[in-house]
């Protein structure tokens, strides 16, 4: 049975149970805070769980496309080095909201394990929950007696809380599991260890493969526990670990999900994958496994950078690289090359990746040409640091120096530790792995959210009304407090509100709150999963919560975001009629201020190009079209030929934005305005790189736009009346430059004349001490560059020998000093210049061993430099 096979038996088993088959969510999370990538199937159904949103279809199933790099068995350095675990990896679930619960999920798990995969009965093992007595939890007898009916009683083992009571967080739903774990051992082996003890024991081949999660309770942030008003079931079979059983492998590696990839691989590095635990060997499985986390997060929209999920994939692929460059001896780019592939692979089930193939090729591509950069200087920097800890006596390196190798040139510690070990040295383990505590403390405390639990006011879900109104009256639902960098806040949810929350690019509102005699302000507002939540500073104590709210958007800040988003979409539209229909949106903001957009394309737009696009845009502007807004099931848009951004999930029914059909149609949640005419005028202040493959525009419409050309104006006029009022100014400044440009020659043929009779002066003066060449002088009214050219024209004639120049330029009170050596091993210039010569003139300096530089404002102790340098000879 093909792993293509295995993922649709599971979806029309579960279609047949009454379950509707939903595709899988963005690998890259929006509107939660407390998640970068989705790194569970339930992920998207957070909002049943917690009560916030109503499910058409109380059955659903899926396949999810799911991202973890750290927790228990997640360590990103020992993906590759075992054979089950895996960065991306596929989830299949099914969940039932308030519908079936244990009896059905159970029964039905059977009978798709062993009657359609006809997996061996006598290899499968189950556990329940045994019971918490600190946390006053009974045995779950339910799922005992459930699972009795199918598969015998010694064959059912108890589990402890931390193997199987299941916790979204700290706080939320949560409730007793049950999984499900498969015995890939041999006959032979079997008779000799009864599968029982090893299950839940970190053993290679005794591997859990179902979890069935039963939502019964609600942690509360004291720790203690609610039961749900409505029970759930959540379940997840790990696609990789299913598919080894099924095709009877040793290693999830050996499935026909990596076989393809890890064959390529051979083709390209002209080497051959054995099975082993050989570091060749772990490189094809981190090849084979990280490819594909790089090009799904790439493809829903996550980008490679130095923050937050872009430094994740960042990591994800470096280390991939690392693998590739150290133990296949491959240096150039590799990943890149494994696309058609993937994409391939997945085009029925994941079909986002195949759309953007070229998008994705070329920012993968240019991503590993920028790190095989940067780890040829990472290389060449180790190589500096073994010399240096060869000649202590310690013969260990320190931690510190292994932390900045791993964190500035992206080496693991297992590579250092390899190197280092290959030169009979050692790593300070304890200082690398405080420096490495030390940094991710920092990230912690930087964006830690302390957040109390919600206090429920009244029950009721939470309505945006902000489409066609700016004010209404409402009431609280609830409020928490917040806590983040020391400072307090308040959360505040309402049954309905205008206020329009952070979405899709678009800021959220701003506005004011008013509750009896109080005046709240609303400095943001977020969405949550599926609440709208207003931001405010205070929440005074004697405030009434029974009361009314007027709530009341900012109706100046509201207009002026709502030009700028519709100017983005007109923007989008003359992007693809100038560049091509290639261009697709890979990020936006949008505020009362600007708009910045990010789309796909190769190459800079020209300054050409930008006329084009403006024209069409205010064109468009001109015409005062009417922006339409419908909504319509998301078949009927696409046949339409309504634009959807990759990486966003969309329901049934989407909200579709129509600016005159043949020009502009997009699938859009945010507001905007009621007619093209009202965004006045466009104007692109600037185009950028923003990564591999992708560019920038930022923009400005309304009165922002007329306020930037008033200032471009201004500066212009100003120009002018610095040179004078020139009927030409172009003309006038191409004058100017020709005129400087002579200047320059004539000062630079001055600094030549004055440079050799410095060196002749030099030459006379010149000290044996040893067999080192002494030059030194002080020279009068010389810059940084007379004396870099004086240093390099007597080292033109002076390469042979040994020798060490000092040269002093004093203009005014300012000193300027360089030195450098030629041939002289045992001088090092930067030690010299930073800790005996700077503090001399009250200044500072540095540069390289041969070569540096320094500056001061003390010129009184200049022969009390040339004589202590002298005392160094």
């Amino acid at each position: 049975m093909t792993s293509a096979e295995i993922r649709q038996h599971f979806l029309d088993f579960f279609k047949s149970k009454g379950h509707d088959i939903v595709p899988s969510a963005p690998i890259v999370i929006k509107n939660d805070p407390t998640l970068l990538f989705t790194n569970a199937g339930m992920n998207q159904f957070k909002d049943y769980f917690l009560g916030n949103k109503q499910p058409v279809n109380t059955r659903v199933a899926d396949t999810q496309k799911c991202l973890r790099v750290s927790g228990k068995h997640n360590d990103l350095e020992e993906v590759g080095v075992d054979t089950y675990h895996h960065t991306m990896f596929e989830m299949l679930g099914n969940w039932s909201f308030g519908d079936y619960f244990k009896k059905e999920a159970i029964a039905w798990s059977w009978e798709l394990l062993t009657e359609v995969y006809k997996l061996d009965k006598d290899r499968l093992y189950v556990t329940i929950f045994e019971g918490d007595k600190k946390e006053n939890l009974p045995k779950d007898e339910e799922a005992f007696n459930e699972w009795k009916k199918v598969i015998a009683e010694d064959r059912i083992l108890l589990g402890n809380k931390k193997d199987n009571f299941w916790e979204m967080g700290d706080t939320g739903p949560c409730g007793p599991c049950s999984e499900i774990h498969y015995d890939c051992r041999n006959d032979e082996e079997r008779k000799q260890i009864d599968g029982k003890t090893l299950v839940n024991n970190d053993d290679p081949q005794v591997i859990e493969i179902w979890n069935n999660v039963f939502m019964q309770f609600n942690r509360l942030k004291d720790g203690t526990l609610q039961p749900l008003p409505a029970k759930h079931v959540d379940t997840g079979m790990g696609f990789e670990r299913l598919v080894r059983v099924i095709q009877n492998k040793q290693s999830n590696y050996d499935t026909d999900v990596f076989t393809g990839t890890i064959a390529e691989v051979e083709t390209i590095t002209n080497k051959k994958y054995d099975f082993s635990d050989s570091k060749e060997a772990i490189a094809f499985r981190v090849i084979a496994d990280h490819i594909r986390a790089i090009a799904f997060t790439i493809a829903d929209g996550q980008l490679p950078s130095n923050t937050g999920a872009g430094y994740v994939i960042r990591r994800i692929l470096r280390r991939a690289v690392r693998y590739y460059y150290s133990y296949l001896d491959y240096k150039q780019p590799l990943l890149f090359q494994l696309l058609p592939v993937i994409a391939k692979q997945f085009e029925h089930v994941f079909p986002e990746l195949q759309q953007q193939v070229d998008f994705v090729t070329k920012v993968i591509k240019e991503e590993e040409e920028s790190f095989l950069r940067t780890l040829d200087k990472g290389l060449k920097l180790i190589d500096d640091i073994i010399t240096a800890t060869n000649a202590s006596s310690t013969k260990l390196i320190e931690g510190k120096i292994a932390f900045e190798l791993f964190d500035t040139y992206g080496f693991p510690i297992d590579l250092t530790r390899l190197i280092a070990s290959e030169h009979h040295l050692t790593i300070d383990e304890k200082g690398f792995e405080a420096a490495l505590k030390e940094q991710k403390d920092r990230s912690r405390a930087a964006t830690a959210i302390d957040t109390e639990d919600w206090i429920t006011i009244n029950e009721s879900n939470s309505t945006f009304i902000g489409y066609n109104n700016l004010t209404t009256n409402t009431k609280i639902v609830k409020y928490r407090k917040i806590k983040a960098k020391g400072k307090e806040a308040f959360q505040i949810v309402l049954a309905e509100t205008p206020f329009y929350a952070e979405s899709g690019g678009q800021v959220g509102d701003k506005g004011l709150l008013e509750v009896g005699s109080w005046k709240l302000e609303v400095i943001d507002t977020k969405k949550e999963n599926n609440l709208f939540i207003h931001f405010v500073e205070t929440l005074p104590d004697d405030i009434d919560f029974s009361k009314e709210v007027i709530a009341t958007v900012n109706r100046t800040t509201r207009k002026e975001t709502s030009n700028n988003h519709s100017a983005t979409h007109l923007l989008h539209a003359a992007l693809r009629k100038v560049l091509g229909n290639h261009v697709a949106q890979k990020g936006s903001l949008v505020n009362d201020e600007h708009l910045r957009f990010d789309f796909s394309h190769f190459a800079k737009v020209t300054d050409e190009e930008i006329v084009q696009i403006e024209k069409i845009v205010n064109e468009k502007i001109r015409e005062n079209i009417p922006v339409v807004i419908k909504e319509m099931n998301i078949d009927e848009a696409k046949a339409m030929g309504a634009m959807a951004l990759f990486g966003e999930k969309y329901g049934n029914v989407v909200r579709v934005v129509m600016i005159d059909p043949a020009y502009s149609i997009e699938l859009c949640g945010g507001t905007h305005v009621s007619n093209t005419g009202e965004l006045g005028f466009f104007k692109i202040k600037h185009e950028t790189a923003v990564a591999a493959g992708v560019r920038r525009i930022e923009a400005v419409s309304g009165k922002a736009a007329e306020n930037y050309m008033n200032e471009q104006l201004q500066q212009l006029n100003d120009v002018k009346a610095v040179l004078g009022n020139p009927k030409d100014v172009m003309k006038f400044i191409d004058g100017l430059l020709v005129d400087r440009r002579e200047l320059e020659k004539a000062q630079d043929s001055l600094i030549s004349l004055k440079a050799h009779a410095t060196i002749d002066r030099l030459v006379l003066k010149r000290e044996k001490i040893g067999e080192i060449d002494f030059y030194h002088d002080i020279i009068i009214n010389a810059g940084m560059d007379l004396l870099k050219k004086v240093y390099s024209s007597l080292g033109e004639f002076h390469t042979e020998s040994k020798s060490l120049i000092l040269l002093i330029g004093k203009e005014q009170n300012k000193v300027n000093i360089v030195l450098g050596n030629y041939n002289t091993d045992n001088l090092d210039c930067n030690k010299i210049i930073k800790e005996i010569v700077a503090p001399i003139i009250k200044g500072g300096g540095g540069g390289q061993k041969t070569l540096a530089t320094a500056g001061g404002q003390d010129a009184s102790n200049l022969n009390k430099v040339i004589e202590t340098v002298k005392g160094l000879l």
